[in-house]
This record gives structure tokens, sequence and C-alpha cells, in this order.
């Protein structure tokens, strides 16, 4: 994508990432398959455009089994920085020799498992009621997402990032 370049977050990015996440969860903490996170502890890639503003960020964490993109979020949705930034989240993965990069989403983002999957993402599980599991931590979490859905479930969905 023009005029977009991903690099490793730097201190003076703080501000707008730490916008980005308001906007999208309401803070810096996120609940992801029964785990507390504070995307201002993790590792974290931005887009930033051609003035150097940030545009989006992808908050990620590795282990033996992978590296799990925590959140992913772009200042204006449809333009081609979320598939910028998971681009560059799953080339780090595979220099590093990771075996996968994966996620967690709600039953009801849709539009998030139309774009994780065109980018070749599958869904390998639902930890269903993780949801309601997640508002006893954060009981800011709606009952019901987008479109009207109501709001249980984590859906994982994972690209192998080695030849097996």
């Amino acid at each position: 994508m023009g005029g977009i370049t991903v690099r490793a977050a730097a201190p003076g990015d703080r501000a707008s990432v730490d916008a980005l996440h308001d906007r999208e969860w309401g803070g810096p903490y996120v609940i992801v398959h029964d785990t507390r996170y504070d995307l201002r502890t993790l590792p974290t890639l931005v887009a930033v455009d051609g003035a150097g503003a940030v545009t989006g960020a992808l908050v990620h964490r590795t282990d033996a089994t992978g590296l799990e993109v925590v959140s992913l979020v772009a200042a204006v949705p449809g333009g081609g920085v979320g598939g910028s930034l998971l681009d560059a989240a799953t080339a780090h993965a595979r220099e590093v020799g990771l075996p996968r990069l994966w996620l967690v989403t709600t039953n009801d983002n849709l539009r998030a498992l139309r774009f994780y999957q065109r980018r070749g993402l599958r869904l390998v599980a639902v930890d269903a009621g993780a949801v309601d599991r997640a508002r006893r931590l954060k009981p800011g979490i709606p009952l019901v997402g987008e479109d009207g859905i109501p709001l249980h479930d984590e859906l994982i969905l994972e690209l192998r990032t080695a030849a097996v």
C-alpha cells in the first residue's frame, strides 16, 4: 500500500497508539482467552503515513507456539492499514521460525472474520462463553455486539507460517 510504512512502535508513538486503543477497546486493557493484557506492555507494530502519523497498531506476543495478535486496530478501517500490519507480523513470525500466527475475535465480528479469512487465516476453534467469562474482569464489555448479535464466544483463527 503506497504511503504506509510499518515499523516497531517508538516511545513517541505512545499517545497515538493509546488513543486508538481507547477508541477501540475503551482503554489499554483487553481480555482474551481468560487473560487480561495491558496493551502498553506488549510489543507493538505501528503503521505510519507519509507525514509520520500513526494510522494503525498491532500488538502481539510470542511464545514457542507462535505469534499471537492481541490487538489490531486501524484509524480508518478498509484502507489497507490492517492488512499491512498483519503482513508485517506474519513476515516477522516466519523470519524467527514461529510455526503460526494466531488471534482471537468475537462471534459478532463479521467484518474481522472476512478480513482474516481473506488473508489466509482459518477458524480452528470456538471458546463458547469466553466473552461471558471476560465480563467478570471487564464489566464494560457489551452484551450485544456488532449487527445486534449477542456477544458470547471467542473464535480462534490461525495462519500456519512454517512449511508442514
